[in-house]
């Protein structure tokens, strides 16, 4: 598994009516077991900005397709990035025509000369086709009720008309600043979708740390539905590479020990990313920067531009998988992202987050009780430059309190919920054998 691209200093019945066979000695062969029924799944995430939403699901579907549950799994995503792994794994994958957010929170056609209208309902007549023509036991939402612009209306209304089929919305921990939500919900009608659609919703965050069904002050009926269930264990993504991450790693000819700086897609990271080219690694101390496929061109130079004086700093402008970068590294410069986060707790990494605040404020929120529970340092965003970061890595790492006792089993409540929402029986374990 090679990243795309890299920079180094500038980096698988019985037919009816047959008899059943019989063995040479003329006795009937026992009957085999008939197959056990396959179960359909379809994973939806919008996928606007970044790849945060797009590798939760890949995720999500890894876990399911690799326990005992006999399913088959469709991935409807907004983004055509993050599909390795994917194939092998048995799991196919709908790309739809991609959405781009604006730092203001609106929503342009990424990359067709559409307007919205045109490639919301483009995008809404693909979803409802393909759940029209899979008849999925069970569809599962990322984070949107009722996806970007409404898109999934059409979907969940024919949902609802199908009295076999389970909706269940995943939700992560963290949304945005309460007021924000109860007004962005409100407009959107979302508790009414959850009410009317879905038949539970699952939360993927520990409540010690920011418990939504408080905060955001839901209806009573819409927290019934709520159930937490930890946070994801990105270890986890480790047991489907192709190869073990260490020969990986090895391929890759990285320093034995290395700070990683981190900036999710890159397509908001451009001042995280400029400050830790900056930073003075030594050949003790050297620097793994990770850009992202989404940093914009002119970000991409200036920092090459800038490695050539840092020999110390490799670049990687893109990695398939970069748990493999964050299980390596010493230390963790990082921007929020809920994957990045996981990812950091999950590893137990000394790190120091540089949440986005704009156009929400879910990675502060989320940084900052980290921060109190003793899991995480945190940079205000407007105070990143290479002076503060360095003057973060001369102090004594600081590693996350195993004390705090945070869940992070996600993983492994998934495929029990689902086996309970599709009745399969109680002799199923989590993991295939």
């Amino acid at each position: 598994m090679e990243p795309a691209q890299r920079q180094r200093n500038v980096q698988w019945r019985s037919p009816q009516g047959i008899s059943s066979p019989t063995s040479v000695s003329g006795k009937r062969a026992p009957r085999s077991r008939p197959p056990a029924p396959r179960h359909r799944i379809v994973l939806y995430s919008h996928d606007t900005m970044g790849l945060g939403h797009k590798r939760r699901n890949v995720l999500i579907a890894q876990t399911l397709q690799r326990s005992a549950l006999p399913l088959d799994i469709l991935l409807i995503s907004g983004m055509g990035d993050g599909n390795e792994g994917l194939a092998t794994a048995g799991i196919d994958c709908l790309s739809l025509p991609a959405l781009k957010k604006s730092r203001d929170g609106s929503y342009r056609a990424r990359h067709l000369a559409l307007p919205l209208r045109d490639i919301i309902g483009l995008r809404s007549q693909l979803i409802l086709n393909a759940v029209q023509q899979f008849q999925p036991d069970v569809f599962i939402i990322d984070n949107v009720p009722r996806g970007a612009e409404r898109e999934l209306d059409p979907s969940l209304e024919y949902i609802r008309k199908q009295p076999q089929m389970r909706c269940v919305l995943g939700l992560r921990d963290v949304l945005d600043d309460p007021a924000a939500v109860r007004r962005d919900w409100q407009r959107a009608d979302n508790e009414t979708a959850i009410r009317r659609y879905y038949d539970t919703v699952w939360i993927y965050g520990d409540p010690q740390v920011y418990d939504l069904r408080r905060e955001y002050d839901f209806s009573p009926e819409v927290v019934a539905k709520m159930l937490p269930l930890g946070y994801f264990n990105q270890c986890d993504r480790l047991q489907y590479l192709g190869q073990p991450w260490q020969e990986t790693l090895k391929a890759w000819d990285l320093p034995a020990q290395f700070v990683l700086g981190a900036v999710g897609g890159g397509q908001d990271g451009e001042t995280l990313a400029i400050a830790f080219a900056q930073i003075p690694f030594t050949a003790e101390n050297p620097g793994v920067l990770l850009t992202g496929p989404f940093m914009p061109e002119s970000v991409r130079q200036t920092l090459g531009a800038i490695a050539q004086h840092n020999p110390h700093l490799t670049i990687f402008p893109y990695c398939p998988e970069p748990t493999i970068l964050m299980a390596a590294a010493e230390r963790v410069i990082a921007m929020g992202g809920y994957n990045t986060t996981c990812e950091i707790l999950s590893f137990q990494k000394p790190a120091l987050i540089i949440p986005r605040i704009k156009p929400r404020q879910e990675q502060w929120l989320r940084a900052t009780r980290l921060k109190q529970l003793g899991l995480v340092d945190v940079l205000h965003p407007h105070q990143v430059n290479p002076q503060n970061l360095a003057a973060w890595l001369r102090c004594d790492p600081k590693f996350p309190k195993r004390s705090a006792g945070l869940n992070l089993q996600a993983t492994e409540q998934l495929p029990l919920l689902l086996a309970q929402m599709l009745k399969i029986s109680s002799g199923f374990t989590a993991q295939a054998s």
